[in-house]
């Protein structure tokens, strides 16, 4: 199903919305949108942005809700269709508003469509490219008064870098990462006490042939936790160790299926537990609210940074 500016939908307190409170979700809606965006017009592209804000705040409430935690009840697939719609509208409320991330959108395909040099070819203009720029806005500084907000500002350029090149969301990273090392308070050392910039306590098994750092760390063992011993790998960077996670889970045979639910946090961090990536019961569900919680700091820090230049 899809809602877009030649469609109807369910408006908040009204039964239609106008074309510009359309939001498109299809990938015919999204060509248009792209084609729009490329047009050498302020009002296309401000329109543009508009929607792609949409865009994102609707895959972010979508992470978020996939975190929170179900009972089981009134599960039912009109259920699910119905809070998807109103995600979708609450989307198209929360964006366009000023100082918002459709004001830095806006500056961006403003800037590259060179109004006075040609036009932007619709190719470059993608949800996901849009999801990496939320990523990597900037190296402004900003104060977020957040642990979280810090880690996702002081690792977002090398998720994003990482992103583009392996295809998972840099959100995902981000949160995994933000998992693993407590939002960089815990961070595995070496022997000397500098950081071994593994950001996703990647274990070094017989095959890794880099540097290691060996520390105390807990496992679940028939479901009881027990410190033991273990060998981890080392990197010389924090890009280094996004870049060894995406090989891992793009080329290891036993994260297929989590390589191919990239499309939700929820599955992702699922079939990860599933292919036993972490031995805590609870990973799945805590690694989805890890990923909500990155997905939404990087829009705040995105924002921020965007006031601050």
């Amino acid at each position: 199903m899809a809602i877009s500016s030649t469609s109807s939908s369910f408006g908040i307190g009204s039964g239609t919305a106008s074309a510009g409170d359309a939001l498109a979700v299809d990938a015919k809606s999204l060509n248009a949108l792209k084609f729009q965006a490329g047009k050498s017009d302020p009002k296309a592209i401000k329109e543009s942005a508009k929607q792609f804000e949409s865009m994102f705040m609707k895959e972010l409430m979508k992470s978020m809700r996939e975190a929170t935690m179900k009972s089981g009840m009134n599960d039912s697939e009109g259920e699910k269709l119905g809070m998807d719609m109103l995600d979708q509208q609450f989307a198209v409320k929360m964006s366009g508003q000023p100082g918002g991330l459709s004001e830095l959108i806006e500056k961006q395909l403003t800037a590259q469509s060179g109004l006075k040099s040609g036009t932007l070819p619709p190719s470059t203009v993608s949800l996901g490219a849009m999801r990496s720029s939320a990523t990597a806005a900037g190296s402004t500084p900003v104060k977020t008064g957040s642990s979280q907000g810090d880690f996702v500002q002081k690792m977002g350029d090398a998720a994003a870098t990482v992103s583009q090149e392996s295809g998972i969301p840099a959100s995902f990273m981000l949160g995994q990462a933000g998992h693993e090392t407590g939002w960089g308070k815990h961070l595995i050392k070496n022997k000397d006490g500098s950081s071994a910039n593994n950001l996703f306590g990647v274990k070094a098994g017989g095959d890794w042939k880099g540097k290691v750092a060996e520390v105390t760390t807990t496992e679940y063992i028939n479901g009881e936790p027990r410190k033991v011993t273990a060998k981890f790998r080392a990197y010389d960077s924090p890009e280094d160790s996004f870049r060894d996670y995406a090989k891992l889970i793009n080329e290891s045979p036993r994260y297929a299926n989590a390589r191919q639910k990239t499309d939700s946090a929820h599955a992702y961090a699922t079939e990860l537990k599933r292919a036993g990536y972490a031995t805590d019961p609870a990973y799945a569900s805590k690694l989805s609210r890890a990923i909500a919680s990155a997905s939404h700091w990087q829009q705040r820090v995105t924002v921020a940074q965007a006031h601050a230049s």
